[in-house]
């Protein structure tokens, strides 16, 4: 078997479609990311991050890469790439708890104006979206710096074309999912009162905030779906992941 700091002999042909298919996915997403700070770009980012995952999942099934894995080398640097696997999953869903509860706080802000005539909310109820969106802009800032220490601890694998594709895949959902979790939370650009700003948009008439509102609850739509669709493909990797180690 050859040495995996080389090229592996069992490692599919660069000119195979699914390999292809990964490395264009990629490419996409490295020329995207430096623009994922808005709604639209962070959807069409999760996208793509769910496409490549797709790919992703089934090159880990092609027999080559099983057998790459399968050496006793690749069990050494595998446990990497499931490490890696877990974190994303997890920071996948931390990202849907806080749009979960950035709707739920949003929804409780619409009833409250609904009940105000569909004028304005409540001050009791401005206060209590507040203390929500606090406590939701604590969570993210805390969870982002630990992502910088998951960063620092990761493990460099072996210079092979299947381990350097999945930790480059691991690098841009964290970033994109990064992005996402700023923007939701409002915890970047405060002091330029961004669109996001969703206390504004419920403080005016009914007649002013409806129009924002309605794009919020699209955009914050586009976003929920998109996590869920990268959520589920986040767990058919790893799942492949473990099922390689169990062959």
């Amino acid at each position: 078997m050859a040495n995996f700091h080389s090229r592996s002999n069992s490692f599919p042909s660069q000119s195979h479609p699914i390999v292809n298919d990964v490395e264009d996915h990629l490419r996409r997403l490295r020329a995207s990311e430096a623009t994922s700070t808005s709604a639209t770009s962070i959807c069409e980012n999760l996208a793509s991050l769910r496409d490549l995952h797709e790919c992703i999942n089934n090159m880990i099934q092609m027999s080559s890469i099983e057998q790459a894995l399968s050496h006793e080398q690749g069990q050494n640097w595998i446990n990497e790439l499931l490490e890696g696997s877990l974190r994303l999953v997890d920071l996948c869903e931390f990202s849907r708890e806080v749009v979960s509860l950035t709707k739920e706080s949003v929804q409780d802000l619409k009833s409250s104006i609904r009940r105000n005539g569909g004028e304005t909310a409540t001050s009791e109820d401005i206060k209590a979206h507040m203390a929500s969106r606090k406590k939701i802009t604590k969570m993210v800032s805390k969870y982002i710096k630990n992502l910088k220490s998951f960063n620092k601890n990761s493990t460099p694998l072996p210079d092979i074309e299947f381990g350097t594709m999945l930790k480059e895949a691991e690098a841009l959902v964290f970033s994109v999912l990064k992005s996402a979790l700023t923007l939701i939370s409002g915890e970047k650009d405060k002091s330029k009162q961004r669109s996001w700003s969703i206390l504004s948009k419920f403080t005016q008439t009914s007649r002013v905030h409806s129009e924002k509102d309605d794009l919020f609850s699209f955009d914050i739509q586009e976003v929920e779906e998109g996590l869920e669709s990268l959520f589920r493909s986040l767990i058919k990797t790893r799942v492949s992941l473990l099922n390689v180690i169990s062959h």
